[in-house]
């Protein structure tokens, strides 16, 4: 049980004064946040790390050999980076902040909220520091609100959601980068002197490129078991920016934030500006123990619907793209009906009437259907859907429009456009990008989803796609003195937009698509049940991909597809049984045309689903291991997932190069019972003879201190022998 945060008095001596001051203390159940709330003076960062108690909090200043403030803002010794700056009025760029109120509340998520005022000394200016914890998680996150009473608008021209002095040391830093189709790419390096400064600047997506997510190794290079690390995750889906400044000091010093590069903003008197939450969680258990904390933390209280198993789904896509008709919907129903999947869901091609949706150049925006495709409409489709005992799902992009769309004709205004010049279009070369900081642009886009969820209730899943970025600076709705608004305002939209489609639809399961995995972040998570982890559907690329994904969020929330052979990405040939492996270590689906699909593959399939079924609590809702990463490059990967009673546990491994007579690791497991007694399982089998330890039983201690040999091949007939292998093992235990 967590424990609740404590707000201790202590008494300092200065001279013949005596003055109060507060020691903060934000507690969960394996970490300790502890503050020092002078009044007066500002907040100053005290400690983060494993949980203190006791002598410890009392005494922990003394053990300090430097302080900072907790929030640091610019003006008075400006030399040093701040986590927000501002230009009053009256255009003094200064800023002097001492609290001036400490409390704390109790939210009816259950969540407990400590709250830090501050008030500049001179100028009606506050900035409330916030702190949330949640019963059981390990996850603190901190944002502000900022607000004034000055006579005319005060501009923000930096707006950190938060601080973190890291102590020097042999850093690390781990962040995710990369590009469409190549996404969640994994690099670690030791923190440089300077700068260095992680950050995005799409507008609409912010994913693809770089991650605003990062782990902090305190004790040099990572690893996945043991070591003390910081793991920092901005909950938000728009520009960002992650900074460590490095200077003469004998500390890191972390911000990260929204990204205020063109993005000044002038705040109205009475006006609050909340900046997103900064999720922070500390582990002695390395890299894998700050990713558990993460995974918990999400499905618990971040990602829509996290307490609730995704179904097994055929997506479209892949297997038809623009080639939407109703006998082709229909049959791939039935394909995925009869090898045991739940859910089917329409893809991109379906909508459009003065333009029919024939390729990416026209029609979005407007999502009325095309009869010509589906003569018995949306609602024939779910009929049979229902026939078949599955469920229904549709693609829509609703933040988008093309110029040769109807709805452009009509709302030329809507768009993001600069004045006095041409809009910039996208994909297709037509795509544009609506303005949500619009209200009337909001209603169109709720509009969209409310309208299909009245006409069709029987509509189970909807996949959302954002295939643009903002592309030119400009907002049509915004006055021109308010143009460095876009970014944020953009987002603000788009938030409550998304807070009003589930208040009204709730248990909707919803996928943040954006030309794959451009929206993998926890600021759009709330909304969304899951995310498109890339466009690319390479097993074996994906292997990668979803390793480092995995590093802040769960396998519940990554959509992985079997998809066709050759892949349609890479051209690569990977045999099914790999294909299948992988994509069954996420949040199973199927991204192929089935009628290309032999008998014997659909029958395969088939097992495999049934099989996927009974370990989908343990992968969706478990605990993960990264045991062997595919960045080491030793010729394999293997990670696996354990049921949070340690019951039960699944192991995934993969043969990553091949070669000849290749010498592997033997890969030893963790997170297991010691004690327990686990029998073995092999799952989507394909070898003539089962593994030698089919059926037998190891205690976790030998498990942990052993592992099982994998075999570099599979022992199949001659004409289905390749050059990939990958076992998934079931652990029972009593």
């Amino acid at each position: 049980m967590r424990k609740l945060t404590l707000i201790s008095l202590l008494t300092l001596s200065a001279g013949c004064m005596s003055v109060y001051a507060e020691t903060v203390h934000v507690s969960t159940p394996k970490t300790s946040l502890v503050l020092d709330a002078v009044k007066g003076e500002p907040l100053k960062f005290v400690y983060y790390g494993n949980s203190l108690g006791g002598n410890d909090i009392t005494n922990i200043n003394s053990a300090v050999n430097q302080e900072f403030d907790a929030y640091p803002v610019y003006g008075l010794w400006p030399q040093k980076e701040a986590a927000m700056s501002a230009v009053h009025a009256d255009g003094n760029m200064t800023l002097d902040m001492g609290v001036s109120d400490v409390r704390t509340r109790t939210e009816p998520d259950g969540s407990t909220v400590t709250t830090v005022t501050m008030a500049d000394k001179v100028y009606p200016f506050y900035v409330d520091v916030n702190y949330r914890t949640y019963p059981g998680s390990d996850v603190i996150e901190t944002w502000t609100v900022t607000s004034h009473d000055e006579k005319k608008p005060v501009t923000l021209t930096r707006f950190m959601s938060g601080y973190l002095p890291i102590r020097r040391n042999d850093v690390h830093v781990s962040q995710l980068y990369g590009s469409w189709a190549n996404e969640g790419k994994v690099e670690e390096a030791p923190l440089p002197h300077n700068l260095k400064v992680i950050k995005n600047k799409d507008g609409a997506r912010n994913s693809h490129t770089s991650h605003s997510e990062v782990m902090i190794s305190l004790d040099g290079k990572g690893n996945e078991q043991s070591g003390r690390v910081i793991g920092a995750a901005l909950c938000y889906g728009g520009n960002y920016k992650l900074m460590f400044d490095t200077d003469d000091s004998d500390y890191h010093h972390f911000f990260a934030g929204i990204n205020e590069e063109n993005s000044s903003y002038n705040l109205k008197k009475g006006e609050k500006f909340e900046t997103p939450a900064l999720a922070l969680t500390y582990s002695e258990e390395g890299l894998g123990g700050v990713s558990r904390n993460f995974h918990k933390w999400g499905r618990e209280h971040r990602l829509a619907n996290g307490d609730k198993l995704r179904k097994v789904l055929l997506n479209s896509w892949e297997g038809v793209y623009f080639d939407i008709n109703e006998s082709g919907m229909g049959q791939m129903m039935k394909d995925i009906a009869d090898m045991g999947g739940e859910l089917f869901v329409m893809d991109d091609g379906w909508f459009g009437v003065k333009y029919p949706r024939k390729n990416d150049s026209t029609s979005l925006g407007d999502w009325t259907v095309d009869t010509s495709k589906l003569p018995n409409g949306i609602k024939g489709l779910c009929e049979t859907a229902d026939s078949l005992g599955i469920r229904f799902g549709i693609w829509i992009e609703p933040e988008m429009t093309n110029s040769k769309s109807e709805l452009y004709e009509k709302h030329p205004e809507y768009i993001i456009k600069a004045s006095n010049r041409d809009a910039v279009e996208g994909r297709g070369g037509t795509q544009l990008v609506l303005d949500l900081a619009n209200p009337k642009v909001q209603d169109l886009v709720f509009n969209v989803v409310d309208t299909l969820m009245t006409n069709y209730p029987e509509i189970d899943y909807i996949k959302w796609d954002a295939n643009a970025p903002i592309m030119n600076h400009g907002s049509q709705y915004q006055t021109a003195d308010n143009q460095s608004h876009l970014y944020i305002d953009y987002h603000k939209g788009l938030e409550k937009t998304l807070q009003r489609i589930r208040e009204k639809y709730p248990d909707l399961t919803i996928q943040a698509c954006a030309s794959g995995g451009g929206r993998a972040n926890w600021g759009i998570l709330p909304y969304f049940d899951e995310f498109w982890v890339s466009d690319n559907t390479d097993a074996l690329q994906r292997i990668y991909m979803q390793w480092g994904t995995s590093y802040f969020f769960p396998a519940i929330a990554m959509a992985s597809h079997i998809s066709a052979s050759p892949n349609h990405q890479t051209n690569r040939i990977v045999p099914l049984k790999y294909r299948t492996d992988v994509a069954m270590s996420g949040r199973l689906g199927m991204e192929i045309q089935p009628k290309d699909m032999s008998d014997e593959e659909k029958e395969q399939t088939r097992r495999a689903i049934s099989d996927y079924k009974k370990i989908r609590p343990i992968v969706q809702q478990g605990d993960i291991y990264r045991l062997l990463s595919p960045y080491d490059q030793k010729g394999a990967a293997s990670l696996m997932y354990v049921s949070p009673d340690k019951k039960d546990a699944v192991y995934y491994w993969w043969k990553t190069e091949q070669f000849v007579n290749q010498q592997l690791p033997r890969v030893k497991m963790a997170g297991l019972d010691p004690d327990k007694e686990y029998t073995v399982t092999e799952l989507n089998r394909v070898d003539n003879a089962p593994l030698p330890y089919e059926g037998k039983t190891f205690s976790g201690r030998y498990l942990m201190s052993n592992g099982l040999e994998m075999p570099l091949s599979h022992n199949v007939d001659w004409n289905k022998r390749n050059d990939y292998a990958s076992r998934v093992l079931l652990l029972q235990s009593k």
